[in-house]
């Protein structure tokens, strides 16, 4: 069976160039009427995009729907060249690991695209050599939302050699920050948040092994709320912090807060959301005999990972489902790293990671201000009706606003090969 697809615009122009063969790829996109021939039957499918792909090609200009080309002025040449076939664009589902948004009923910023999220694995040759040195500076905002009372906490520490003042071991630049999304009561995110840097900075591989040190005060953080009288031992709390020494930045992430870096308007996904549905933790629990009904594990909690919570992990020491073990990305900075945003489930249950970057981007080119961005993200949460507490803390890496991103025009001129000429001509007079 032989199948040839094109896609034909709603207007063609009367006439069209012929150009000499060059070798090379033409593909163009339409969104309009597309002709699928099987077997030399014709198949009409509106909607459809597909890439046109010659050989021979010399030059092309494409404006709107309507075809335009140059006819070449050095056509000694015959035009030889015969049009290989029509590719279709991949217009499947995007998979399963990407982030979609859940509600769009504020249309404010969903004109901008949503593509291009990125993941994990960001070091590169040019970022180990780049002589770029990051500065600094925050912006944060809460919300109690539609819940009742405010279980959230954060921290932000823009200068680490002010805040630990004499106990300061290093010398390059250093930030720290966290979001920790309280459940159950307020007692676990708040003590969290008072003594989680201090457990980072107190340890043993501090700041020579900053990986090693911060596992090691999750652990502590966490058996420090087991051993507490006065904290309720059936709070809890996720726990999403970022340590910046120099250009190395580490983040770890014990629940379903989420760290975004912003990378010349791309969003780069730097943590993982911890649910108890999630393959890899799902896989976790059932191995350590746990449960989940309903989306929640043992039918209790609606994550997988959390500090605290030891009415369900029970004493010290016995294999529990639930875990405090962070899990780690850790990225050299480069001149491209913008911003990140750090925020806890109520932001990121209704926005995806590549909107939350293009508001902040925008508004950050608007007036660089990263506490009227952090408020930005957490209104337009709101409006968009999340059912969670809300925080937000907002990162920059540089005292200037982001840069405008340009898009480089082509100046080439196409034209389409006479036999594929002859082909489109002949699909149009079979319409």
């Amino acid at each position: 069976m032989s199948m040839a697809m094109c896609l034909l615009p709603w207007k063609v122009p009367k006439r069209v160039g012929l150009g000499k063969a060059s070798g090379i790829q033409l593909r163009t996109r339409f969104e309009a009427i597309s002709l699928v021939l099987v077997d030399g039957k014709k198949i009409m499918a509106p909607g459809t995009e597909f890439s046109l792909q010659t050989n021979g090609i010399d030059s092309v200009s494409l404006k709107g729907t309507g075809v335009s080309a140059m006819e070449d002025q050095n056509n000694n040449n015959n035009n030889d060249n015969t049009l290989e076939g029509l590719a279709p664009v991949n217009t499947r589902k995007p998979p399963r690991s990407l982030t979609v948004m859940r509600h769009c009923t504020s249309s404010a910023w969903l004109a901008e695209s949503e593509s291009d999220i990125g993941f994990l694995g960001l070091k590169s040759p040019s970022d180990e050599t780049s002589g770029f040195l990051p500065i600094f500076r925050s912006g944060r905002c809460s919300e109690k939302g539609p819940k009742q009372y405010m279980e959230d906490e954060h921290i932000r520490v823009d200068n680490l050699h002010e805040h630990l003042g004499t106990a300061a071991k290093f010398s390059s630049p250093c930030a720290f920050y966290g979001v920790f999304d309280g459940h159950g009561g307020i007692d676990a995110a708040s003590f969290i948040r008072k003594n989680i840097l201090n457990y980072i900075v107190e340890d043993s591989h501090f700041p020579s092994g900053i990986k090693k040190a911060v596992r090691s005060a999750f652990v502590k953080a966490d058996h420090a709320l087991a051993d507490a009288a006065t904290l309720d031992s059936s709070s809890g709390t996720t726990a999403l912090t970022a340590l910046i020494m120099g250009r190395t930045m580490l983040i770890a992430n014990a629940g379903d807060s989420r760290a975004v870096l912003g990378k010349r308007g791309r969003a780069i996904e730097l943590s993982k959301d911890h649910k108890p549905n999630c393959t890899a933790e799902r896989l976790r629990i059932e191995k350590l005999g746990g449960v989940i009904y309903d989306g929640y594990l043992n039918g209790q909690l609606s994550v997988a990972r959390a500090l605290g919570d030891w009415h369900i992990k029970g004493s010290k020491g016995s294999i529990c489902p639930l875990s405090s073990e962070p899990e780690f990305e850790e990225i050299i900075l480069s001149e491209e790293d913008e911003f990140l945003i750090m925020g806890c489930d109520g932001l990121w249950d209704v926005m995806s990671s590549q909107c939350a970057v293009t508001m902040v981007r925008k508004e950050l080119m608007m007036h660089n201000d990263p506490d009227r961005c952090s408020s930005a993200l957490v209104k337009e949460a709101l409006q968009r009706n999340t059912c969670d507490n809300l925080t937000v803390v907002v990162v920059c890496f540089s005292p200037d606003p982001p840069p405008k991103i340009e898009i480089p025009k082509s100046h080439k001129r196409r034209s389409i090969s006479a036999e594929g000429l002859d082909l489109l001509k002949g699909v149009l007079n079979g319409l």
